[in-house]
């Protein structure tokens, strides 16, 4: 068996929140658990499929629970681990830099889209 090997604790973190939606489901669990409607509500203009795909994920690599209550309509519920919550403490800070930094954040995405769309052209 090939055991992997990271080159730096950023890169072992990347390889369990890589993507766009990981990051912001674990934001959503830290506030506590959730539905699974609750979470896609939260999470914005994620896809059914990919929403799953990303918790599924998640919980195999010991950072979500889901809870299935096999109830008829169904009703599962999703939280942290304990492992997740320190994940989810170590993401606080940058959290903080995003919501300090957002206005500046938003202007460089639009001069980005507006240089693909240059691009593009």
């Amino acid at each position: 068996m090939t055991g992997i090997a990271f080159t730096c604790g950023l890169d072992a973190a990347l390889a369990v929140i890589g993507g766009k939606w990981k990051p912001l489901i674990l934001f959503h669990l830290a506030h506590g658990t959730r539905r699974y409607g609750e979470l896609r509500r939260a999470v914005g203009s994620v896809s059914d499929k990919m929403l799953i795909q990303q918790l599924k994920e998640l919980q195999a690599d010991g950072i979500v629970d889901r809870l299935d209550f096999k109830e008829i309509p169904p009703k599962v519920e999703y939280s942290l681990t304990a492992f997740g919550r320190t994940l989810a403490k170590a993401l606080a800070p940058l959290c903080v830099w995003g919501t300090e930094h957002m206005s500046a954040v938003e202007t460089l995405m639009s001069r980005r889209q507006i240089s693909e769309e240059e691009d593009a052209a």
